[in-house]
């Protein structure tokens, strides 16, 4: 399982629509390594002027490397933490993730950084098992 969803959010959800204050909390808690990579690339991000920033370390383990995907292969997830952090995310290989200002979605550097070519650049050995 992804996420731990409190019964109270379950019974919420089996309902109805959920509050997204409510999920991503529920991510928040659930997610801490992959919430606190973005949120530092986030503070990072609107802390200067660069076009956009990004982690290039590896997670220290498997269970953190898991977080990060399940994070980011997920529709819902990517995108409450992009409205939460006021970003558009981007993902390469298992663990490099990039943040962008969201207007800058469509532009060269966002497209860039997305590309195939950036892709198989990217790639080493070492990650092709993650």
């Amino acid at each position: 399982m992804s996420l731990d969803v409190s019964p109270q959010l379950l019974a919420e959800a089996e309902r109805g629509d959920i509050r997204e204050a409510d999920f991503v909390a529920t991510v928040r808690d659930s997610l801490p390594y992959a919430w606190n990579l973005v949120s530092s690339l986030t503070a990072e991000l609107n802390s200067g002027k660069a076009e956009f920033t990004d982690n290039q370390t590896p997670p220290a383990s498997e269970a953190e490397r898991g977080q990060l995907l399940r994070a980011l292969a997920s529709d819902a997830v990517r995108g409450s933490l992009e409205r939460h952090f006021g970003v558009a995310l981007a993902f390469q290989n298992c663990h490099r993730v990039a943040a962008f200002r969201p207007q800058d979605r469509g532009g060269e550097r966002y497209a860039r950084f997305t590309s195939t070519r950036a892709q198989v650049l990217n790639q080493s050995a070492e990650l092709r098992d993650c």
